[in-house]
């Protein structure tokens, strides 16, 4: 009899129409991952950041089709993943996919697999870096869903991927083709931008950081032959609270002052959505513009290409 491999793909989600801005912003900022305040002080925060910020998402959301396309790009890359599994792997093996702040949730989710009923099931996160307000945060929510549906199945988790070769060569190689259609590559600086996160996470003990370094070094290794300058930056900042640094708004603003042109790469998300197709390719850009930046290169995220999907699929079929 083949064994049944129920493979359980999470990330962030995004709202699917205008109207699900606001909740979603809710779901977010109520997660005690996020605000870590207790209740009723954590709602009373999530409501009033999530009423305050809703009509800024929603002129972001207005810029790429009314919606984010997250759910989207992840079912593309669900199908080319459970095709190669069940290309590659013995017995069967299906892909689910949940989003932690909006549909399709995880006790939506735990009852799909549960109906399937697999052997075993492996948490896939499409958070190549560990940190506990993404790949943590979804590990608690799927346990709790599981545990309350009676979804007894043993389940493991792929809990990181930052430096694995075969998402450093995905970013490599999208990066080496652009290399090599310009002239003189000196002219470029390389900023590695990944989603940023208050300082009191990173001193409380999140790898993060860390991690998004070792996915950066590790791809600066692969492009040792072309020797170009970089800089490890962060983005999205929101609220009072300090950041990690330095950020993307700065570093852009400081190759305009050093005559640099730039090579914008994602290497903390794995596909497109808001904050790679409004904040990179809208925002940043206009930024460039406005600090004389002569040239300004975005690098797409590695989504469903083949080396990453095979990358993945090796994970799950070693575990």
């Amino acid at each position: 009899m083949n064994k049944k491999t129920a493979v359980v793909m999470f990330n962030l989600g995004g709202p699917d129409c205008l109207d699900a801005v606001q909740p979603f912003l809710f779901n977010l900022f109520y997660d005690p991952a996020i605000i870590t305040l207790p209740n009723p002080f954590r709602w009373l925060i999530a409501k009033s950041i999530s009423r305050k910020r809703a009509p800024i998402a929603r002129a972001i959301y207005g810029k790429i089709g009314n919606k984010s396309p997250i759910l989207q790009e992840t079912e593309k890359q669900r199908i080319a993943l459970e095709k190669t599994l069940n290309s590659q792997g013995n017995g069967e093996y299906k892909c689910f996919v949940f989003m932690r702040y909006w549909h399709p949730l995880a006790q939506q989710i735990v009852e799909e697999v549960k109906t399937y009923q697999p052997d075993q099931i492996i948490l896939l996160p499409l958070y190549p870096q560990y940190s506990i307000t993404t790949t943590g945060t979804g590990i608690i929510e799927w346990h709790k869903w599981a545990k309350k549906s009676n979804l007894t199945t043993p389940y493991r988790v792929i809990k990181d991927y930052p430096d694995h070769i075969f998402y450093v060569q995905t970013i490599a190689d999208m990066i080496c083709q652009k290399l090599l259609t310009l002239n003189d590559k000196s002219e470029y600086r390389l900023l590695l931008s990944a989603h940023g996160l208050p300082k009191k996470t990173i001193e409380a003990g999140d790898v993060y950081q860390i991690q998004v370094e070792m996915t950066c070094e590790a791809i600066m290794r692969e492009l040792k032959e072309y020797n170009m300058e970089y800089v490890i930056c962060y983005q999205s900042r929101v609220g009072p609270l300090e950041w990690i640094g330095p950020s993307t708004d700065d570093e852009i603003e400081r190759a305009g002052l050093d005559h640099k042109k730039i090579i914008m790469v994602p290497v903390a998300f794995v596909s497109e959505h808001s904050e790679t197709l409004v904040e990179l390719d809208i925002e940043y850009k206009e930024l460039a513009i406005e600090k004389n930046v002569q040239d300004y290169i975005r690098i797409n995220t590695v989504g469903d290409q083949q080396k990453f999907i095979d990358g993945l699929a090796k994970l799950v079929l070693e575990n």
